[in-house]
């Protein structure tokens, strides 16, 4: 894998974890970014529908579930970084602030400060919640076994 592929699958992270956050924990977020540069608005929060896929048992054959709202805007920052915010629902503001955080992740200057004090936060609470969601449909588990009679000889 080449760094400009490197480089595209971290992004495809932090992305997926500034989606999954909610308007606080980025509001928080980048407010605790320093010295942000200024940033312009290339689009607009806009809404949208996407076909969302999927598929019986992660292996058979794709469907179509059905469509979803979603939420799409992108920034430019002054050093040229150009950031891109989808999420689902149709939240304009959050939609903003992944796209500057995006564009801020891409930037030299700001990448560590962006993963040490926005995505890692998010990645903690997502995991803690994963694992409870996991937790709780582990305790609600029935194994089932087979019991030999002695009769059958």
């Amino acid at each position: 894998m080449n760094g400009v592929e490197q480089v595209g699958k971290e992004r495809r992270g932090v992305l997926s974890v500034l989606a999954r956050a909610d308007l606080a924990e980025l509001a928080d977020g980048i407010a605790a970014i320093a010295a942000r540069p200024e940033m312009e608005t290339l689009r607009a929060p806009e809404f949208g529908l996407v076909m969302a896929r999927g598929r019986i048992g992660g292996a058979g054959a794709p469907f179509n579930l059905g469509e979803v709202t979603v939420t799409r805007a992108a920034v430019r920052l002054s050093s040229g970084e150009v950031g891109h915010g989808h999420v689902l629902g149709r939240e304009r503001e959050r939609a903003r602030l992944v796209a500057a955080l995006d564009a801020l992740w891409q930037s030299p200057a700001h990448r560590r400060e962006v993963e040490e004090k926005v995505v890692a936060p998010i990645q903690d609470r997502l995991a803690h919640a994963d694992a409870e969601r996991r937790a709780k449909a582990a305790a609600t588990r029935v194994n089932f076994f087979t019991m030999v009679r002695g009769e059958d000889e």
